[in-house]
């Protein structure tokens, strides 16, 4: 990557992003092509979901909220009404889709390739880095990240929120 395009990532700024919800035709660049699959979902379930098309994470699922703001904006904008459902949903579709062995992932926003949120969906990797970490009971608890990467498994009967990350689907198995 160049300075430049390090340097505007650092400020959370997407070169070529100008996702506008009330202007469809923005959606255009790669920058925005979750925003653009938001556009086509239906407006209910508030929260859809997508399997990963990049070559290199096969198994992996995303969990997207379907409304959207305006260019960049990141899991702290929303509402935690909205962030809960879209963590619960996250979750519920993980252990739909690996059992025990689940996690989801948000990476901190100065590393993020897609205007849209998304949180990844994927099956634990077990030799994850252990980063610092609380033990929560329910997922209306997860802390918001403010800037940085989350990412979240269970622990028995709790949830454990790893967090202060920039990338944090490395806990994820490709």
């Amino acid at each position: 990557m160049t300075v430049a395009i390090l340097f505007l990532l650092a400020q959370n700024v997407i070169p070529g992003c100008s996702c506008d919800p009330t202007r469809p035709e923005t959606f255009k660049e790669r920058f925005c092509s979750l925003s653009q699959e938001a556009e086509k979902q239906p407006a209910e379930p508030d929260v859809f979901f997508l399997k990963d098309i990049n070559p290199r994470k096969p198994n992996r699922t995303l969990a997207l909220p379907r409304h959207h703001g305006p260019a960049n904006y990141t899991l702290d904008q929303i509402s935690h009404a909205q962030r809960t459902r879209l963590w619960a949903e996250a979750i519920r579709k993980a252990r739909e889709l690996w059992g025990d062995e689940w996690a989801v992932a948000y990476n901190g926003d100065e590393v993020r390739t897609q205007c849209h949120i998304h949180i990844h969906i994927g099956k634990l990797n077990f030799g994850a880095k252990v980063s610092k970490y609380q033990e929560i009971s329910s997922p209306s608890q997860i802390p918001v990240p403010r800037g940085k990467g989350i990412w979240v498994y269970q622990v028995g009967n709790k949830l454990r929120v790893h967090h202060g990350e920039r990338i944090t689907e490395t806990a994820l198995v490709r």
